[in-house]
This record gives structure tokens, sequence and C-alpha cells, in this order.
């Protein structure tokens, strides 16, 4: 008997199953939902590999992690490397954590810390360590106060040299902030941010303003004081007295505001505009629903049936959800409003390319300004640039014989050279060339190069390229990270032995 049950049971979910269209529920579904859960398969590929150039850009963990060290002992912390990427905080200096007390809302900070780490990984081990992250109560201390107390020299700027860069003209960099608000306000009366972006922009010496990328400044370094005095000609020039922040101003209200603008409304737009469609299709039909059952009590009353619910209290029930639509309708119209807050410079500096540098140096040099020096050094950049022209076109070849679809992304300066992507794998492939002249002993990385090295081992590449009278030798690929550990904090760069890393590299793969 009750397997007959069963069997009832199945042929009676089996012709339900039949009767119901689902390929039309799922698109009613589909269509009242107010967040998109599905997407189109193209789109998820789409989104995985920008999440993929995301991860190695990312400040988690090493970006943080040197600042903090850095920033914390300035502040007159006490800390302790102990196990690999583990530290000991010994003090927690006063003055943060009275500013966490200030500003915190969670857990009061502690004197001391028996185990800190910024990798997820690292947590778990003997001693549990506490994990150190953007929004940590300890981290967020030691920001504000190192901001507090050198705002100004973000203001007053600073000089600093890109060693990597052969040019011999001076350009000013500025640190910008925009960010975009709807017409809605807090509950204090201010604004309501909705995205906030920091940008960089650069300017030449004929007042050309670019967007410098994402974060400029990590290849750079403080100008020493004897490096200054031999520059001196070159950081007074008139250009550099004008009003260069009026200049920048413009240009990030043109171009990066509103190109900001544009990202955050063809997201928020479409969310909005499903979220007014399904308030007004939900509150409308308890106004409806409302409005009929007053009239039906109103007739009952007036029969002298008694009812539970009088028609007045029904009545009032579809004015208060008339009112509810009506708040709740302007509040989305506040949403809709979306613009650009005035861009604000938060910082700016002085960049002097090596190649000036070098060329003042051999300048002073040879005891006087002669063509000589400037000549050489002129013909030494040249020749830099046309191996990295080989070197770069070579391993283009490469990637594309390997089935790969390179792009060049240097000019961006985001610690790799060229992104290519594999179709066998379905993901990218961060590639640092570098090509030296045959006879070179040593290359130079930069501080970004070997961090994003450090973000991404079983991705990162770093394409070696020797070029001998001009024609460049196959490429040969040094894969993982370049080094074990962060380059210290006031590094830009690091000089690695040429044939040392040719004896971890392999034929291109």
């Amino acid at each position: 008997q009750y397997g007959e049950q069963q069997e009832v049971k199945a042929r009676l979910f089996q012709a339900v199953d039949g009767a119901v269209d689902k390929d039309h529920l799922l698109r009613l579904l589909q269509k009242r939902q107010l967040t998109n859960d599905t997407m189109p398969q193209a789109r998820v590929k789409e989104l995985r590999l920008e999440m993929e150039r995301a991860e190695a850009q990312r400040l988690q963990p090493h970006h943080i992690q040197s600042f903090f060290l850095e920033a914390f002992q300035k502040l007159g912390g006490r800390i302790k490397r102990r196990e690999e990427g583990r530290w000991e905080i010994k003090h927690v200096p006063l003055v943060v954590r009275e500013r966490d007390r200030q500003t915190g809302l969670s857990a009061a900070l502690q004197k001391k810390y028996e185990r800190i780490c910024f990798e997820k990984r690292k947590i778990n081990q003997q001693p549990v360590a506490e994990f150190i992250y953007p929004g940590h109560p300890l981290l967020d201390a030691v920001i504000s106060v190192t901001r507090e107390r050198n705002d100004s020299l973000l203001k007053q700027g600073a000089v600093l040299i890109d060693d990597s860069d052969d040019n011999t003209s001076v350009s000013a960099l500025f640190l910008l902030e925009h960010g975009v608000q709807d017409g809605r306000k807090s509950a204090a009366g201010d604004t309501n941010i909705i995205s906030r972006k920091l940008q960089f922009a650069t300017v030449n010496k004929i007042g050309e303003v670019s967007n410098a990328g994402i974060a400029p400044h990590l290849n750079l370094r403080p100008a020493e004081v004897r490096e200054i005095t031999l520059l001196e000609d070159a950081l007074n020039e008139e250009w550099l007295r004008d009003d260069l922040e009026i200049q920048v101003t413009k240009y990030a209200t043109v171009e990066l505001a509103q190109t900001h603008v544009a990202e955050v409304r063809g997201r928020r737009i479409p969310e909005i505009d499903k979220a007014e469609q399904e308030v007004r299709a939900r509150l409308q039909t308890e106004i409806n629903y409302w409005d009929s059952r007053a009239f039906e009590l109103q007739e009952q009353e007036r029969a002298g049936r008694r009812t539970r619910l009088s028609w007045v209290q029904a009545k009032q029930r579809a004015e208060g959800l008339a009112e509810r639509l009506k708040s709740r309708l302007a509040r989305i119209e506040q949403e809709r409003f979306i613009s650009a807050q005035p861009p604000r410079v938060r910082g700016g500096m002085v960049v002097v390319p090596g190649g000036l540098l070098r060329a003042c140096m051999s300048t002073v040099g040879v005891g006087e300004v002669g063509a000589v020096g400037g000549a050489d050094l002129s013909a030494d950049a040249d020749v830099r640039r046309v191996v990295e022209l080989a070197a770069m076109e070579a391993v283009m070849e490469t990637e594309r014989g390997l089935g790969n679809e390179p792009q060049d992304v240097s000019a961006q300066k985001l610690g790799y050279d060229i992104d290519s992507y594999d179709p066998a794998n379905d993901c990218y492939r961060f590639i640092e060339v570098k090509g030296r002249a045959k006879d070179a002993d040593t290359v130079m990385l930069t501080r970004q190069e070997i961090i994003t090295s450090l973000h991404e081992p079983e991705k990162f590449i770093l394409a070696i390229v020797q070029v001998e009278g001009g024609e460049a030798l196959p490429p040969r690929y040094i894969h993982g990270a370049l080094d074990s550990r962060d380059p210290p904090f006031d590094h830009s760069a690091v000089q690695f032995n040429i044939h040392k890393l040719l004896q971890r590299a392999e034929e291109p793969s």
C-alpha cells in the first residue's frame, strides 16, 4: 500500500511539473528581481579576466605591509619580525591608541600584539596572529595619524627621481581625489558619496596634462640634497612656477571625473529603474487592495453588519501606503540624480627623469657644460630605447607563437609590460620584459615589478631578451616571484645579476 501511495505521488508531481512552463517562470523571475544574479557566459568570462588584472595590482598584502611597518615605527611603535610573514608588536604608541579611541567603532587597540600578519594564510599558525587589513582599527589609526602629521607635506610637494626614465625634461605629478554623489543626504545633512577615486595626472613642460596611471609614484625615489643642487636650474624653470593646479583640476573635471560619473551611471541607473518598477508595482497593488477593502467594509457597515476592521482603518492604511509610495519614489529620484564632485588636488611633486640627472652629473664630471657628455648620454638613451623595442617585439612574437593573445600595456606602468591571454588555460600571463645588450651584467627591476611578482607568482613571467647588433636573441622566461621578500621601503628599484637570473630561466612555455 505504501508503494502504491508513492507511485501516485510521483505521477502527480510529474503531471504538475509538465504543466508548468519553466522557461516562462524563469523569465518572469529574472524580470522582477532587483539584482542580476545571472549573466551571460561571455560577461562572466570578461569579469573574471578583469578581476585577474585587479588581483595583480591590489594593495594587500605587500603594499599595505610595507607602508604599515615603516609608518608604525616612525610613530614610535616597536615591532619585531618573527616567523616568515609574521611580526610581534611590543609597543603600540599612545598617539595611535588615542586616535583609535577618538575614531574607532570596534574593540579598543591593545598595547601589544603577540603576532600580526598581512596574509590570511599566515593567521592560524601558533601563536594565532591578528590579521591587519584595510579597515582594521590599528591600520586605520596609523593612517589617520600619519596623514595628520604629513598633510602639509603633500601640498608642499617633493622632488622625486625616476631612474628608469631616460628623458631629459622634468614633469609635475599631481594626486587627485574626486567623488560621485547622488541627491540624497545623510542623517547629518552631508552629501551622500556613492563612489570615490584617487588618480594621478602629470603635466609636462608644454602644458599637456595626461592620466599618469594607477600608481606612478611607486617607482620613484626621493632626490638627495646633492642631486637637488645639481638640478637647481631645471627645478627653477618658469613653467613650474605657473599655477599648475588650475590646469590639472580642469583636466580632471573634464576627463577623469566625467569618465568616473559615466561608469557609476552605467551601473546604477539600471538598478534604480528596476527598483522603481518593483516599488511601484508592490505598493500600488497594496494601495488598490486596501482601497477596495475600505469600500467593501463601508458597504457592510451600511448594511448593519459588524466587521473586525472598520472601513476608516482600511482607508487610513491605503492613504499611509500612498504616502509611503510618494516618499519612496522621491528618494529613488534623488538616487537618480548622479553628479561629480569637484576634483581636489591632494598632493603634488616634481618628477625628474633619470636621463636628466645623469646628464647633469656628467656635466659636472667634465667640469663645464659641454655637449660631449650630453651627446653621449643621449646616444646611450637612444640605444637603450632600440634595445627595449626589439625586446618587446621579440616577446610579443613569442607569445603569438605560443597561441596566446599579447597586449602591450607598458605605458600604464602597472608592474608588467604585457598582459597575454592564454586561451588554453583561460587566464592572463603578466610579463615584464627586460631587454639588455648582450654584454650587460645587470638588470634593474622596480619595486612595483617585484611586488607584482609576489602578488601573482603563478602568472608572473620575467622575460629577459639579450640584443646583439640590433637583433633580439630568443627570449628566456623566469616564472614566479622574483624575490622571497618585499624590497625595503626606501628602495624604488633593485639591481639583479643578469647571469644569475639566466641560470633560473627556461625556454618560453
